[in-house]
């Protein structure tokens, strides 16, 4: 349903990803829309990419919000956010820092919560345009 469709691609760019394929995307597409988003590149299906270019242009100026802010984070959460930017499972990175991957995961989640990301990946993206990246 193109409609759906079109309501989950417009909330997860408010989410702020770089990056959406639709569910029949191939293996090969998957890989290209790592490697481009990698590169600091935007993926979008077209059809996708007219919907949002119509939201857009309907939704007043179209300008990005300039009062946008950085996410109030604890000083534990700001040594987790480089290490999500990196792409390090909780795991990992609670044996970098010595903790539980429990505890792990409930900084992740609140993390997520407070940036409003949907996902690690959109909160890495989110990090790295606020400059949040470096430890």
């Amino acid at each position: 349903n193109m409609v759906e469709d079109e309501a989950i691609f417009l909330r997860a760019v408010r989410e702020r990803v770089a990056g959406y394929l639709l569910q029949h995307a191939s293996a090969m597409d998957v890989v290209a829309a790592v490697r481009a988003v990698h590169q600091g590149e935007a993926v979008c299906p077209p059809r996708l990419c007219l919907a949002l270019f119509k939201h857009i242009a309907s939704a007043g100026d179209g300008l990005p919000d300039s009062g946008a802010r950085t996410p109030r984070l604890t000083r534990r959460e700001r040594q987790l956010v480089p290490l999500i930017g990196q792409g390090l499972t909780n795991k990992e990175i609670a044996s970098r820092l010595n903790l539980s991957e429990k505890t792990v995961k409930n900084h992740v989640h609140r993390i997520l919560q407070r940036m409003g990301a949907m996902n690690r990946l959109a909160a890495a993206e989110m990090a790295r345009d606020q400059d949040l990246l470096r430890p």
